[in-house]
């Protein structure tokens, strides 16, 4: 039989939509071992001893109950929520009117005295402590759950746990001058911690109480065991404690002192359940609910958005400038500037520049790093004024110069880079490698050591192609750079267009080149490819005329046959 008991007595969340008030549990007791069982057993062994008369039979039969009465070794209640069930002990005090003192007390002595006069109550073992009883987790921990093994020692938790009060029924407040009162204790007393310790919680308890005493001696404070505790708050989660049995088997209920008893313990939801037409009905109702809120969230946002104008594309940039290392010096800045490609413009307030603050590096693995975490914005319009031309547009870019600032606050130029803006909405992370000029002779480094002078990009712009160069080839034959470390970006962009929205309501296919400016997100990797194909075709024609023309003919007159 010990197989079939339930040792899961741990407790269970659940969450309901529906009002607490409609809970409802069956909670079944039942004893396995009984005293009258014993009593008959004794009797039966000091039956062939009456002769010597040793023992008197009378003292069982006394205290036990009547021969085959059962009615007493079981019991089976429902019980709602905040239900009030009076034990033996709560009939016998608030039968006397001389000793209530509360309004709760009156309340109970008139539902007392009406219990009395209707043929008494329907309960005898099960109880409940509502919320509103002076019933404490303090006094839980005495009437603990007797499903706890005899061995088990509570943690420190537990005995802090029990020592928080969830309301304090007598609490008045303070009257005179508080000004006396000392705000601070530095040496508190257990007692105080206790009486001190209060939580203002909306969670509501109840817990439901089992008078596992022996025959005829019902109503004793020392025979009162907690049975089930059942918590709700205002969100619609419901704690029970121990969880409803379901598939699971009883709960094992043994009780202390000299006379001990094993009882079965059952709980089980008996809640109504709700019908299809009223589930429907109420999901019906939510989604009304819901759609009502949304309308809510959106009369207060507004739905009239600042649209750029037709044949425009707005470009957003949020970045950051997330670090840098592998540079020679530390006390790092960086200084950056965006230039904007033709057919771009931007506001005429906005600023396109910025330097970062001066930062000291750190070891991290074998890297010097410097964490900036500088933030920049930009905003930038992009408006193409011939459609017939072939090429795709250009891309803002954004170069910066890395320097270093020495004790005597001069500063070198460290390293010079570009980061080209991403065609493709979204966030990147992109790490920009850096080079520097470099001098030849050892003047050159004596005099960055130690002046800091060091030689310099008159243009930024130069560590790619400037915006201002005009020709076909860009030389830098003799140039001489050294190779510095890396700065590293973190980009949000975001593209705005009135043709995104008219594609998107339309449905319409985007031909111009505008229009498929939207598309950059399905298009990013094409756009490389384009750009290395123009290259590519440019250098061959560039070929092809540096070749002799006779040489082109006799390329041209060249069969299939001759050439393999």
């Amino acid at each position: 039989m010990a197989d079939c008991w339930s040792t899961d007595t741990g407790e269970a969340v659940y969450r309901s939509r529906d009002a607490v008030k409609n809970l409802k549990i069956r909670v079944r007791i039942q004893r396995v071992t009984s005293t009258a069982v014993l009593s008959q057993q004794l009797q039966q062994q000091v039956s062939a001893q009456q002769e010597r008369g040793v023992i008197e039979l009378d003292t069982f039969t006394s205290q036990g109950r009547p021969a085959g009465d059962h009615g007493d070794d079981e019991e089976e209640q429902v019980v709602g929520w905040q239900e009030k069930l009076f034990s033996q002990f709560e009939v016998d005090f608030f039968r006397m009117e001389s000793v209530c003192q509360s309004p709760l007390d009156r309340q109970y002595h008139g539902e007392v005295t009406a219990l009395e006069r209707a043929g008494g109550r329907r309960n005898r073992r099960i109880f409940t402590y509502t919320d509103y009883d002076r019933f404490t987790n303090l006094e839980e921990q005495h009437h603990q759950s007797l499903m706890t093994p005899s061995k088990a020692s509570p943690t420190f938790l537990v005995e802090r746990m029990a020592n928080i009060r969830h309301r304090r029924q007598e609490r008045h407040p303070v009257e005179g001058n508080v000004a006396k009162a000392r705000p601070v204790t530095w040496e508190p007393s257990e007692e105080f911690v206790k009486n001190s310790h209060v939580i203002n919680t909306p969670v509501q308890t109840m817990y439901i109480m089992g008078d596992l005493g022996p025959y005829g001696r019902l109503g004793q404070k020392e025979n009162e065991h907690v049975l089930c505790t059942v918590k709700a708050d205002s969100n619609g989660v419901i704690t029970v404690k121990p969880d409803f049995n379901n598939s699971k088997g009883a709960y094992r209920l043994e009780t202390e002192g000299e006379k001990r008893e094993v009882w079965r313990l059952t709980l089980e939801n008996a809640s109504a359940g709700i019908s299809q037409e009223e589930k429907e009905r109420e999901q019906r109702m939510y989604k009304d609910l819901y759609v009502r809120h949304k309308d809510y969230l959106n009369s207060l946002v507004g739905q009239d958005f600042e649209m750029p104008p037709p044949g425009i594309l707005r470009l957003l940039v949020n970045g950051e400038i997330v670090s840098a290392k592998g540079y020679e010096y530390d006390d790092l800045y960086i200084h950056f500037f965006l230039e904007l490609p033709n057919n771009w413009s931007n506001l005429p307030y906005q600023s396109l520049s910025g330097v970062t603050q001066t930062c000291r590096t750190r070891s991290l693995g074998k890297e010097n790093v410097a964490f900036f975490s500088y933030p920049f914005n930009f905003e930038a319009f992009f408006r193409k004024e011939d459609e017939t031309e072939e090429s795709l547009p250009q891309w803002p870019v954004l170069y910066f110069e890395v320097l270093s600032l020495d004790f005597w606050q001069r500063y070198r130029a460290e390293g010079y880079g570009y980061l080209v803006i991403p065609a493709t909405p979204g966030c990147h992370t992109l790490t920009c490698s850096t080079w520097r000029p470099l001098q030849s002779g050892t003047v050159a480094e004596l005099r960055r050591f130690f002046i800091g002078g060091a030689p310099e990009l008159e243009d930024s712009s130069y560590a790619r192609v400037p915006g201002t160069f005009k020709g076909d080839r860009l030389s830098r034959f003799g140039f001489r750079t050294e190779t510095a470390g890396s700065v590293t970006f973190t980009l949000h962009c975001i593209q705005h267009a009135r043709a995104f929205v008219d594609a998107s309501s339309l449905k319409k296919r985007r031909q111009t080149v505008l229009d498929q400016l939207g598309g950059f997100s399905q298009q990013g990797s094409v756009y490389n490819v384009l750009e290395a194909f123009q290259r590519a075709r440019r250098r061959m024609q560039e070929a092809r005329e540096s070749l002799p023309r006779d040489l082109i003919n006799t390329a041209a007159t060249l069969t299939p046959e001759s050439t393999a």
